[in-house]
Order: structure tokens, then C-alpha cells, then sequence
């Protein structure tokens, strides 16, 4: 177990032929070295920034992968979770440093992030000598307008993010396809990537309009001990920030712009938390994204962040917000650990193996089938079909049908799981969140009495003086009325008063 900074990392793209026509090839940094540079700030002054490596517009895809990425791999294959996340204005080049130009059809020089990132894992497993059993699987979903969809099943467009002990933060749900070699994963790749929103404005043809994630799992047991490893690796491709007169939004993309704004805001004000000495509340769950990265930016998990720039001095004014950004976020401290997972050998779900050669490719050969993990040995499945059917008829008596969804998988009177396939830290989860939930609902409520008292109050003040007055007008009026009838001229009485007592002398 060991603490270290996110690993932040800056990358200038080459000037685009519409920024050379328009700006005359004039740029906002000059290059210092491999790790600093300088930036004029908004006041035009020179700023200079370091970060552990700059990546300049000469920089190759695989320099990238090579300091960025490939320590990530070698620690999610050791069973050290990891995130991989790239930020910027739109048409900044994120979807480029993660996908290049394409996920399948490019040269090696151009291949992105992702494809680099599963060639490595497959590359680990291969060359380990010790590695008996293994597997690898493949998740890819989007948030897009603050709903998590599966982009390889689309028939699940809004997935919840939940939250275990054991597991930390996970997209309960979400399409898991098993994957023997990069060629395979590649080609599901490219399936969700087809499926990912994404729209034209004028500063990019192709603006990606959600946040993409890829998610790798990798699993192996060895012939060293009885424990299977486990780790997983996240890489984020963000949606671009937008300035709204520059992409020339209207419609559903005007709409998509504010969303994608709106988290990235999120996800700046978590690490403005991260980073404050004392920290009384991390606001991760303002927005899904942020929920989904709790564990790479504030839990266990190894970070690291790709900070995409556009050289040009027409966007100076984003680049300079993307970098302070970066360096924020570099002062973030990270808590990563290794957590072996003991598994008993009868019961170990690994169904590729090295009992056989290996595929001419390189990889490593499918073994038997997979043996299902032993359910609770009490109760049968059409005890657990009615239970669940008991439990739900009960839940939906005192609560509404949103609720229902969140507090699934719970104890109820009788002591017995929803779910006889969800371990206690699960539940003890749920009941955690859904008390976080309540609690936050009471807070709102006292806040808003509070309001209404102070509200009651003012007006209560208001009406004690205006009482006050008309109090001294009824007093002054009772004297006019008293020395009239005593005789005295009306030209010794207020006009004000005696109108308010209905007089009023010619």
C-alpha cells in the first residue's frame, strides 16, 4: 500500500489548417523541456508549467502509451486498480489520443490508447511463466445527458452506479464480453464506439457529446499460491468543454453542451475538495461522472491524466484552463493497494488455461467449461424466486418505485437477502446509500423551514411596525378629537390625522 499523485501529463496537437489560415501559425507556450513550459496567462504574462511530461505536437502515440499508460497496465496485471483519463476543450485531441484515427483500421504508429492498453494486458498474461488460469472482459458505457448507457447492449440506457466493499464503485449491470486476444476486443470495441453519441459544431465534425468509458477486468490465478489476482483498468475519454459562441450550439446540441459543462464543472469542484487541506465534503455525487471516478481520484486506484491542448493563440484562453486544471489535479494524493482475492481451487471461474498450447496468435487457448459458484446452500432458486417476490410486494406498500430500484438487495424483517447471490458488504453498502439519500433529503427540508422561518420572521417585523404606527396615528387622532370637541381650531390638528378620523375642515 503506498500514496502517490495522479500522474499528469499535457499534450499540445499540431496546429489544424483552419488555426494556420486564421492565426498565421502563432502559438500560446514555448517549449522549455520534456516536463515544462511556458504559458502566457490572461494578463500576458509568462507563466512557466511543469508537469511529469509534456507530450509536444512531434510526440508519437506510442511516447504516450510508453510513460502514460504502460505503468497502469503493468500494475492493474499485479492487481492494482487504474484510471486513465483525458481532458480538454472539444477538438482538443482526447478521442485521438485514446482511439487514434480509428479503432481498427489505422497504422501502428496512430493506434490510440485503448488498443495500446489491450495488446499490453494481453501481453502480460503471455510472457508470465506462472499464470495458469486467466481471464479478461470488456465493458464499455457513456454518460450521456447524465444517464449511464451501455454501448454494448442498448437496451440498458440508463445503468445505476453502485457501490460494495469488496468491488468499491461499479456500473451495476453493464454488458461483461469475455475476450481471448486484442484482435477480439478490437472488433467489440469498434461495436460500441458506433454506437457512442456524438455531433458536429464548427470547431469539430465529430464532437464526442457524452463521456466514454472503457473498462477492462483481468483476472489470473498462478501456480505460486492459491490467490487470484485481480485488477481493472478504466480509460476515460471526456467530452470536450464548449463555449457555446465558438462551437455554434443551438437545439439538442446546445442542450448536450450544457450537460457536458455542467459535469466537467462537477468534476473541477471534487478536485478543489481533493486538493483543500482539510476537506468537509467531497462532492462526488453531483454528477455521474464524478461518482463513477471516486475510487481513481479520492480511493485506492492508481491515476492518471492527459490533459489535450490546442497550441493555437485563438484558444489560448481554454488551453490555459485546461492546464490549470492539470495542475490541480497533480496535487491530488491517491491511496493504491493491492487486494488479492482468494479463491478456492474447486471453485475458480477461469475458463482460458494454459493445460493446452497455445493459438498461433499468441494467445491462450479456451479450457472447459466453467464450474458456477455454489449458491447459499440453505435455500433452493424457487425459495429465492418467492422471497424476492415477498420482499418486493412489501417494498412497494411504503415506498415509491424509484426507491424500490435504489434499496434493492436489502435486509427486511425477516433477516433474509433480496439477493442470495450479494455478499453482506453489498447490502451494508445499499443501506448506506440509501440513509445518505434520506439524510441529505432532511438536510434540504431543514434548510428550506429555516428559510420559511426567517421569511415569517421579516414579515412578522414588518407588520410589528407598521402596528407601531398606526398605534401613534390612533393615539394623535384621539388627542385632535378630544381638543375639537373642546373647542380648539381645527388649524392646531394635522390634516393627516384628522383625514385618517374622517374630518377634513374646509
Amino acid at each position: 500500500m503506498t500514496n502517490s499523485n495522479v500522474t499528469v501529463c499535457v499534450r499540445f496537437r499540431p496546429l489544424s489548417h483552419k488555426e494556420r489560415k486564421g492565426n498565421d501559425d502563432k502559438v500560446c507556450f514555448k517549449k522549455l523541456d520534456s516536463e515544462s513550459f511556458v504559458f502566457k496567462d490572461e494578463r500576458d504574462e509568462d507563466v512557466i508549467f511543469s508537469f511529469d511530461k509534456v507530450f509536444y505536437d512531434d510526440s508519437e502515440q506510442s511516447d504516450v502509451y510508453n510513460f502514460l499508460a504502460m505503468p497502469i497496465v503493468t500494475d492493474a496485471f499485479n492487481g492494482i486498480n487504474g484510471t486513465i483519463i483525458t481532458y480538454g476543450q472539444t477538438g482538443a485531441g482526447k478521442t485521438y489520443s485514446m482511439e487514434g484515427p480509428s479503432i481498427l483500421h489505422c497504422n501502428e504508429l496512430k493506434t490510440g490508447l485503448v488498443q495500446r492498453v489491450v495488446n499490453g494486458l494481453f501481453d502480460c498474461l503471455r510472457t508470465s511463466e506462472n499464470i495458469t488460469t486467466w481471464t479478461v472482459k470488456l465493458s464499455m458505457v457513456e454518460i450521456y445527458l447524465e444517464k449511464v448507457r451501455d454501448l454494448l447492449g442498448l437496451s440498458k440506457d440508463n445503468l445505476q452506479i453502485k457501490e460494495s466493499k469488496s468491488q468499491g464503485i461499479f456500473i451495476s449491470g453493464a454488458t461483461e464480453i469475455s475476450i481471448m486476444n486484442g484482435s477480439d476486443a478490437l472488433e467489440r470495441l469498434s461495436e460500441g464506439i458506433a454506437n457512442r453519441a456524438v455531433g458536429e459544431t464548427q470547431m469539430n465534425l465529430a464532437s464526442s457529446r457524452s463521456h466514454c468509458l472503457y473498462i477492462l477486468s483481468v483476472q489470473h490465478g498462478s501456480t505460486t499460491d492459491e490467490r487470484v489476482r485481480a485488477g481493472k483498468i478504466i480509460l476515460v475519454d471526456l467530452a470536450g468543454s464548449e463555449k457555446v459562441e465558438k462551437t455554434g450550439a443551438e437545439g439538442r446540441v446546445l442542450d448536450e453542451a450544457k450537460m457536458i459543462n455542467k459535469s466537467l464543472s462537477a468534476l473541477g469542484n471534487v478536485i478543489n475538495a481533493l486538493t483543500t487541506a482539510k476537506p468537509n465534503h467531497v462532492p462526488y455525487r453531483d454528477s455521474k461522472l464524478t461518482r463513477i471516478l471516486q475510487d481513481s481520484l479520492g480511493g485506492s486506484s492508481r491515476a492518471a491524466l492527459l490533459c489535450c491542448c490546442s497550441p493555437s493563440s485563438s484558444n489560448s484562453p481554454e488551453s490555459l484552463s485546461t492546464i490549470r486544471f492539470g495542475t490541480r489535479t497533480k496535487l491530488i494524493k491517491t491511496l493504491h493497494k493491492l487486494i488479492p482475492t482468494e479463491v478456492d481451487s474447486a471453485k475458480k471461474h477461469t475458463p482460458y488455461s494454459r493445460d493446452q498450447d497455445d493459438l498461433p496468435d499468441g494467445t491462450l487457448s479456451k479450457a472447459g467449461s466453467s464450474q458456477s459458484e455454489a449458491s447459499d446452500p440453505r435455500l433452493d432458486a424457487g425459495d429465492h424466486d418467492s422471497l424476492r417476490e415477498r420482499l418486493l410486494s412489501k417494498l412497494r406498500l411504503s415506498l415509491k418505485e424509484e426507491d424500490i430500484d435504489l434499496l434493492e438487495e436489502l435486509f427486511v424483517q425477516e433477516g433474509i437477502i433480496f439477493d442470495p447471490n450479494m455478499m453482506v458488504l453489498d447490502i451494508d453498502s445499499a443501506c448506506h446509500d440509501a440513509a445518505s439519500r434520506q439524510i441529505a433529503s432532511l438536510v434540504q427540508a431543514v434548510e428550506e423551514l429555516t428559510e420559511t422561518v426567517q421569511e415569517l420572521t421579516d414579515e412578522n417585523e414588518t407588520l410589528r411596525h407598521q402596528l407601531e404606527v398606526a398605534q401613534e396615528i390612533a393615539a394623535r387622532a384621539q388627542c385632535a378629537a378630544t381638543d375639537w370637541s373642546s373647542g380648539l381650531p381645527f388649524g392646531f390638528v394635522p390634516a393627516a390625522v384628522l383625514r385618517l378620523i374622517g374630518f377634513m375642515p374646509d
